[in-house]
């Protein structure tokens, strides 16, 4: 894949550690494990490592102990040393048990998907809420995979329960598991209140009655792009700009900006995580109060990068999570971006029925056919209505000028007239002043 062609300069390629590939193919999705296999080359190159090899296995299950047949792990561990591997990267994730059985046989650092993801969202958290959540991902990962660690380390000592007669191995492994399930309390307790921060926010936001759009989807579909682009179209405010590069998950922290589209038609839209297949449950769970922006998003924006030759299975992984985290309700329309990149002519700006539209995230045309799309859908329920406020409720007034889209106003003798498109929630409320 190309996705991680740019890396970041201040790690030349030259550093890379060089690493062997391993994946178990099922046989029940040929095309779905080959994307597999070449998106794991891209999260190693994520990570600064430099893909050398890469050996598979057709299984219809794996094997409890080692992942892989006992024949395979003679040739992992033969290729590994041939092509000089520092690191062997599995397809999926490993039990404690097999980590610590291929540790053995291989002699080699071992790496499995699941742990991989976890550092490249390490290196990419920026925030303190981020950090956090990594941070606790990786520990709940860890604990139950210790006993891998310590391999090395004698157990020697009685067989009683106190831990002043256990080995040296026992002890430090003793107390290892008892730090880190502290530090995930610490960490938990916190990441409780960030998020009650958050909702603090959101419930202000909420107060407010501005619609909030979320853009969800696959890693490196440009979600971050649109919302640079919008921010120099309709905010023209370089400090609100998000970070924006050609990688995966490039970006980890959910950022929320209110753009201004003129007539008080304004929306909040909000860029959360990027999902990718087999992205491990660990982490949809620890990014649950960042993610939840997603589950109160009047609408969703389904970001698809459309040039990616595995677009749909890139949709099904993100439909998937979104049914996971129980936001499979919410409307959604889908953004197939980079339209401009893809090997067949198509055009765009290009709307198709109520919910696709074609764009490319590089050019202002899409961006504003894009939002005019989602100013329809948010202010669906908005309607016309005519009003007549007495100039002593010049308060509500003031809030239908400030919230609703004013279409006419005059001054008459008992008051202020105006016509408005408003929500009907609005409507109600002020029924005695419809004219």
């Amino acid at each position: 894949m190309e996705n991680n062609n740019k890396m970041r300069e201040d790690n030349s390629r030259e550093d890379w550690e060089k690493v062997l590939l391993v994946g178990v193919d099922d046989g029940t999705d040929k095309e779905n494990f080959e994307y597999s296999m070449e998106e794991l080359g891209s999260l190693a190159e994520a990570c600064f490592m430099e893909p050398v090899g890469v050996i598979t296995q057709k299984m219809e299950t794996v094997n409890k102990g080692l992942y892989i047949g006992t024949g395979k792990v003679r040739e992992v561990k033969e290729a590994a040393e041939n092509l000089e591997a520092d690191v062997i990267v599995f397809d999926n994730s490993l039990s404690p048990s097999q980590l610590r059985n291929l540790q053995e046989e291989l002699n080699k650092p071992i790496l499995d998907r699941t742990s991989l993801i976890l550092d490249i969202f390490e290196r990419r958290a920026r925030t303190r809420e981020a950090k956090l959540q990594v941070e606790c991902a990786k520990l709940k990962y860890l604990l139950p995979r210790l006993v891998g660690m310590h391999k090395a380390l004698t157990r020697q000592g009685g067989t009683s329960g106190s831990m002043s007669s256990r080995g040296a191995g026992e002890k430090k492994l003793e107390l290892d598991r008892r730090r880190i399930e502290q530090r995930i309390s610490e960490l938990s307790r916190e990441l409780k209140e960030l998020s009650a921060e958050r909702q603090l926010q959101r419930k202000k936001r909420q107060e407010d009655g501005i619609p909030l759009v979320a853009m969800t989807g696959y890693t490196n579909a440009g979600k971050s792009t649109i919302m640079n682009a919008m921010i120099d179209i309709y905010m023209k405010n370089e400090e609100k700009k998000v970070l924006e590069k050609d990688m995966l998950f490039a970006t980890l922290d959910t950022t929320v900006r209110r753009i201004n589209t003129g007539n008080n038609r304004d929306f909040l839209l909000s860029d959360t995580v990027g999902f990718i297949h087999k992205l491990p449950h660990g982490l949809v769970q620890a990014f649950q109060s960042t993610l939840s922006e997603v589950l109160n998003a009047d609408l969703l924006l389904h970001v698809v990068d459309y040039s990616d030759p595995n677009f749909r299975e890139q949709m099904d992984t993100t439909r998937e999570t979104l049914n996971e985290l129980g936001a499979g309700e919410i409307p959604v329309v889908t953004v197939f971006n980079k339209a401009d990149k893809c090997a067949e002519e198509i055009t765009y700006p290009q709307l198709v029925g109520e919910d696709k539209i074609y764009i490319s995230a590089k050019e202002e045309n899409s961006l504003r056919a894009l939002t005019e799309k989602v100013i329809s859908l948010v202010y669906a329920d908005y309607q016309t209505v005519d009003f007549l406020f007495p100039y002593e409720k010049g308060s509500i007034l003031s809030y239908f000028m400030e919230h609703a889209h004013v279409l006419e106003k005059k001054y008459e003798e008992k008051g202020t007239w105006i016509r408005v498109k408003c929500h009907k929630a609005d409507k109600e409320k002020y029924s005695e002043y419809i004219m």
